[in-house]
C-alpha cells in the first residue's frame, strides 16, 4: 500500500497497503462495503494510460523551508524497506490523553499514498482532482508548508482512492511513479524535473485494476521497476537519464500486480523479488535474467503486499482474498537456482490483505484478514495475538526500537511493545478524523506522518 491499493467493495487496501498501500480504495458515498472484485466497482475506462505526460509538468515553488532535522525514511517501508525504523530518536512509551501532538496537518486529494522523508523534507505523490493534475509534492518537515511541488496532467476517475504509491529518495533524486505508471526523476532539493518514462507507452504495461500501486526500487545508480509489459516484466533504468540498462523477459506475459520489488542476496548472489500475476520470479541484479521462478504463488484478485527477504535463501509471501502465505525456499547448486514451497498457512492463521509483514528477532508481525495483529515465528507458528486488544482492520504499521505504531481504518493509533513475548499495548489516541486511514507511515527524527483518505497529520512521538 504502498503500496497500497486494496480492492474492496462499498466498505474494506488501499493499495498497502499500503502499498503499497500495497504496496503496500474509494468508492463514492461514505456506506460501508464488502470487499469487491474488479469489474464491480465500475473502474474508469480511460486506465489506457500511454504518452509521457510527465514531460509536460511545470514546477511551482512554494514559501517552506527543510527542517533542521536528522533521520530519514526514504522509500516505502522504510530504510532498505523492512518497516523497521533504526532512528536513534528517544519514543515516548506513553501518551497524555490526548494523545501525541499534532505539528501539522495538511488536505491532500484522495487516497493512500504516504510519505518518504529525507532532508529535513517530506515528499508526497498527490492529485488534484479539480486541476485533474497528478502532483509531486516537497513539505517541510518542519510545519508541512509546501516546498515545491511539480504537476502535470493525469486524468484520473475516483477508483477506491487516486495515489497509493510512496516515491524514493536517494541523494540528489527523488523517483515517483503515479496512478497510470508514469515515473518522474525530480531533484530532491529543488523539484527541477531530470527525466520521465512511461513505462505503458516504453514498456507495454497494463496499469492494474483500482491503479498502480508499485513503489520504485533506487538500488545505487540504478532505478528498478517492474512494468510487467510485453517488452520487459522487469527493467533497471539509469538513476540519471532514464535510459534503460537491462530487461528481463516476460515469456509468459505476466502483469503488473500492486506488490512492489525486493532486495535479497542469496547464496552470494544479488536479485530482485517480484510477485507478477502469474507468480514470483527472481533475477539477477547485474543483468536482469531471471535466475528462478515459481508459479506456487499467485492471487487471481490483486497481489499488494511485497516479498519478506529472511535469512538463509526464505522468502515469505502473504496475501488477502483467502490466499494465506507461503514460504519459499530459493537454492542454488551448480549455479543455478530452484524454488520450492517450504509450508503454506491458511489465512486464518496468516495473511495479509494489505500492508507486508515485517521480520524481527526472527518472528513474523503484521495484520490477518480478522483484523488482529499478530507474531509468528517463522515457521508460520502463532505465538501471540492482539484478539481483543485491538483491531486493526486494513491499517498500516511500523516499527521502531522496542516499539509497534499501528493504525486501524477509522485512525485510532496504537502503541504496544515489539515483543516477540506477548501483545503489550502502552497506549492508544485517535489522530485522524476521517475514514480509510490505510496510507503507509513514516517516521525520522521523532516525528509520525499519518494519513487518512484526505488528510496528512505530522504527530509528535518522541520522548520529551
Amino acid at each position: 500500500m504502498s503500496p497500497f491499493a486494496r480492492p474492496i467493495v462499498p466498505i474494506a487496501l488501499a493499495v498497502a497497503a499500503v502499498v503499497a498501500g500495497g504496496l503496500w480504495l474509494f468508492w463514492p458515498g461514505g456506506e460501508p462495503c464488502d470487499p469487491r472484485v474488479p469489474g464491480t466497482d465500475h473502474a474508469p475506462a480511460d486506465v489506457a494510460g500511454g504518452g509521457n505526460a510527465v514531460l509536460s509538468g511545470k514546477l511551482v515553488a512554494g514559501p517552506g523551508q527543510p527542517a533542521p532535522l536528522d533521520g530519514a525514511w526514504p522509500e516505502f517501508r522504510g530504510p532498505g524497506r523492512t518497516g523497521i525504523s533504526a532512528d536513534p530518536t528517544p519514543l515516548a512509551r506513553t501518551w497524555a490523553a490526548g494523545g501525541p501532538r499534532a505539528l501539522w496537518s495538511v488536505e491532500v486529494g484522495e487516497g493512500y499514498g504516504g510519505a518518504a522523508i529525507a532532508g529535513g523534507r517530506v515528499y508526497l505523490l498527490d492529485y488534484d482532482r479539480e486541476q485533474k493534475r497528478s502532483a509531486l509534492r516537497c513539505l517541510s518537515l518542519a510545519d508541512g508548508r509546501e516546498i515545491w511541488r511539480y504537476a502535470y496532467p493525469l486524468s484520473l476517475k475516483r477508483n477506491h482512492g487516486m495515489t497509493r504509491t510512496v516515491p524514493t529518495v536517494a541523494g540528489d533524486r527523488v523517483i515517483a511513479l503515479d496512478s497510470k505508471c508514469n515515473v518522474a526523476c525530480v531533484d530532491a532539493a529543488t523539484g527541477e524535473l531530470r527525466w520521465g518514462a512511461s513505462l505503458v507507452s516504453d514498456y507495454g504495461a497494463t496499469i492494474p485494476a483500482w491503479y498502480a500501486g508499485q513503489c520504485p526500487l533506487i538500488d545505487g545508480d540504478r532505478v528498478i521497476l517492474a512494468p510487467g509489459g510485453h517488452d520487459a516484466l522487469l527493467v533497471a533504468v539509469d538513476l540519471a537519464t532514464g535510459k534503460p540498462v537491462w530487461k528481463t523477459p516476460n515469456p509468459r506475459e505476466w502483469k503488473m500486480t500492486h506488490t512492489s520489488i525486493a532486495s535479497a542476496e542469496i547464496a552470494g548472489r544479488k536479485m530482485y523479488v517480484y510477485c507478477g500475476t502469474g507468480g514470483v520470479i527472481g533475477v539477477d541484479a547485474a543483468t536482469g535474467a531471471t535466475l528462478w521462478e515459481t508459479t506456487d504463488w499467485k492471487i487471481s484478485i490483486a497481489t499488494v503486499p511485497s516479498p519478506v527477504v529472511l535469512s538463509g535463501g526464505r522468502i515469505f509471501l502473504s496475501g488477502g482474498y483467502n490466499a494465506g502465505s507461503v514460504l519459499l525456499q530459493i537454492a542454488e547448486a551448480g549455479g543455478k537456482f530452484t524454488a520450492r514451497t517450504a509450508y503454506r498457512l491458511p489465512p486464518e492463521t496468516f495473511g495479509a490483505t494489505q500492508h507486508t509483514p515485517a521480520s524481527l528477532d526472527a518472528h513474523l508481525f503484521g495484520i490477518r484478514p480478522n483484523g488482529h495483529f499478530v507474531c509468528l515465528d517463522e515457521q508460520g507458528k502463532l505465538v501471540w495475538s492482539s484478539g481483543s486488544g485491538g483491531q486493526f482492520g486494513l491499517g498500516p504499521f511500523l516499527i521502531a526500537p522496542g516499539l509497534i505504531y499501528a493504525l486501524n481504518d477509522s485512525g485510532t493509533l496504537s502503541l504496544f511493545e515489539a515483543s516477540t513475548a506477548k501483545f503489550n499495548l502502552l497506549a492508544r489516541a485517535q489522530v485522524l478524523t476521517g475514514r480509510e486511514s490505510w496510507g503507509p507511515m513514516a517516521l525520522a527524527a521523532g516525528r509520525l506522518i499519518v494519513r487518512d483518505l484526505t488528510k496528512v497529520v505530522c504527530l509528535d512521538v518522541a520522548a520529551h
